[in-house]
C-alpha cells in the first residue's frame, strides 16, 4: 500500500508510458471503447424504458382493448358480414369464466369511429368533443389525473344515472374563462345540462383518449344517446403474472361463444393489445442492456489483454533495470507491486474517460430527444451500474498484470545485469 503513494513508483510508472506513447495510447482504447459502448448503449435502453413509462404512466402494462367486429364465416344459420354488437351482459360472463381479468371497463363513445362529435354549448360558446360513456372501473386500467377539487366518475353517478361530466382541459380553456372555476359549472350535451365535476389532465390514458375528451356516467350516455345495453369496446386489464397474449385469446374465444360466432373465425372479434406491445418494447429494451452488457465486457477484456500485452513488452525492455533494482535490494514483492499499480492506472484512466465520455454522449442525446415527438427520455446508467463496470475493470486489470508482474519477478538480478 505505500508504494501505491511513493513518488518513485509513480515516476517509473510515466516514465514507462512516455516511452511508447502510441502503443500505450492504442492499448487503452480497447478500454476506452468497451465501457463507452457499455455506457452508452446501457444508458440508451434505460432512456427507451423511461420513455414508455413516462407515455403510458397512466395504462396497465397488462391491458388491452376488445371490439365487436363483422363476421367473416357462416355460423348457426348467420351469414357472412353479420356485425357483432357486444353487450353489457358480456361483462359478467367475461369475469366469471377468465379469473385472470383483474378489471373490464365497458365504454361508449359519441364522435369517435367515424360519427360525429357530440355539439358541446356553454352560453354562446361551442365545441365539438367526443363525449365518453363510463364506469369508475375504467381508472383501474387507465389512471386519469383529475385537478384539485375535482373527481372522476363514481359508483353512485351511475346507479342515480346523474347528469356529471369530466371535462379535458382543451374542453376548459375553450368553453369556460380563463380564471373561471370550471367546478360546478354547467354544460350542454346534446342540449341536457351537466355538471363539471372534474378536469382531467391529458396523460396518455390510452389509445383512444385525448384532453378534449368528456366523460360521463355509462348509465347517463345510455339514456342520452339510446345505445341500450350496447357497449361499443371493452378496456380490459389483466393481472401483471399472467399472460395477456393469452388472455386475449380467452377473452375472443369467450365471446365468440357468446354471440355465436365461428371458433375459427378470427375477424368477427377484434382487439388491440397493449399489453404484448410494452412486452415486446421491454424485451427490447432489456435485450440491449443484455447486449450492452455482452459487447462491453468483451471490448473491455480485449483491452486489458493488450495492457497485459503492453507491459510484458515494457517489462521485457527494461529488464536490465528490473535487474539493477533486485541488486540494489528490491524485494520480488516490490517488482511485482510495481507493475500491477501500473496495469490497474491504464486500466482505471481508460475506464474512467470511457464512463465520462459516454455519460457525456448521453447528455447529447438527452438534448437532442427533449423536443422529439418519440417515447424516449432521460439516457441514464444507475450509479450501481457504473460502479460495477469499474469493480469489473480492477479485478481484470489485476489479473491480467500479474502475467508481466510475474515475469518481472522471475527475472534473475544476475541474469538481468548481462542483458544486452
Amino acid at each position: 500500500m505505500r508504494q501505491l503513494f511513493d513518488a518513485d513508483t509513480w515516476r517509473e510508472i510515466f516514465q514507462s508510458i512516455g516511452k511508447n506513447k502510441l502503443r500505450t495510447f492504442l492499448t487503452m482504447l480497447g478500454v476506452f471503447i468497451g465501457i463507452y459502448i457499455y455506457i452508452v448503449l446501457s444508458g440508451a435502453s434505460q432512456g427507451l424504458d423511461n420513455g414508455f413509462e413516462k407515455q403510458f404512466q397512466t395504462i396497465a402494462r397488462n391491458s388491452l382493448f376488445v371490439f365487436g367486429s363483422s363476421t367473416s364465416k357462416p355460423y348457426a344459420g348467420f351469414k357472412t358480414g353479420r356485425r357483432i354488437q357486444l353487450k353489457l351482459s358480456d361483462v359478467d360472463a367475461l369475469q366469471q369464466q377468465l379469473p385472470e381479468i383483474m378489471a373490464i371497463a365497458p365504454r361508449n363513445v359519441n364522435g369517435f369511429f367515424g360519427s360525429a362529435p357530440g355539439i358541446i354549448k356553454r352560453g354562446v360558446k361551442i365545441g365539438n368533443y367526443s363525449v365518453f360513456g363510463d364506469f369508475p372501473a375504467f381508472t383501474k386500467i387507465a389512471t386519469k389525473k383529475i385537478y384539485d377539487g375535482g373527481r372522476f366518475i363514481n359508483d353512485e353517478d351511475i346507479e342515480q344515472e346523474r347528469k356529471v361530466c369530466v371535462i379535458g382541459e382543451r374542453t376548459q380553456k375553450e368553453l369556460f374563462d380563463k380564471d373561471e372555476n370550471p367546478i360546478g359549472g354547467y354544460i350542454a350535451i346534446e342540449d341536457v345540462n351537466f355538471q363539471v365535476v372534474g378536469v382531467h389532465k391529458f396523460a396518455g390514458g390510452g389509445p383512444f383518449d385525448n384532453d378534449s375528451d368528456i366523460f360521463i356516467p355509462f348509465t347517463t350516455y345510455t339514456k342520452l344517446y339510446n345505445t341500450g345495453d350496447n357497449v361499443s369496446w371493452f378496456a380490459i386489464a389483466a393481472y401483471d403474472d399472467v399472460d395477456v397474449v393469452q388472455v386475449e385469446k380467452d377473452i375472443k374465444a369467450t365471446l365468440r361463444r357468446i354471440h355465436k360466432v365461428d371458433p375459427t373465425d378470427e375477424k368477427a372479434i377484434a382487439s388491440f393489445n397493449l399489453g404484448a406491445i410494452f412486452k415486446k418494447i421491454f424485451g427490447f429494451a432489456n435485450g440491449l442492456t443484455f447486449l450492452s452488457l455482452i459487447v462491453g465486457i468483451a471490448t473491455i477484456l480485449a483491452g486489458v489483454i493488450g495492457i497485459g500485452n503492453i507491459l510484458l513488452i515494457s517489462v521485457k525492455e527494461r529488464t536490465k533495470e528490473l535487474g539493477v533494482r533486485r541488486a540494489l535490494g528490491a524485494t520480488p514483492a516490490e517488482v511485482r507491486n510495481q507493475i500491477l499499480i501500473e496495469s490497474l492506472f491504464l486500466t482505471l484512466l481508460a475506464g474512467i474517460i470511457g464512463i465520462i465520455m459516454g455519460a457525456l454522449t448521453l447528455k447529447l442525446i438527452d438534448v437532442f430527444t427533449q423536443d422529439v415527438d418519440i417515447p424516449y427520455t432521460n439516457p441514464t446508467v444507475p450509479i450501481p451500474y457504473v460502479i460495477g463496470s469499474l469493480l469489473l475493470m480492477v479485478a481484470l486489470g489485476v489479473l491480467i498484470g500479474l502475467i508481466p508482474a510475474q515475469r518481472a519477478v522471475s527475472i534473475k538480478p544476475i541474469d538481468a545485469l548481462r542483458e544486452e
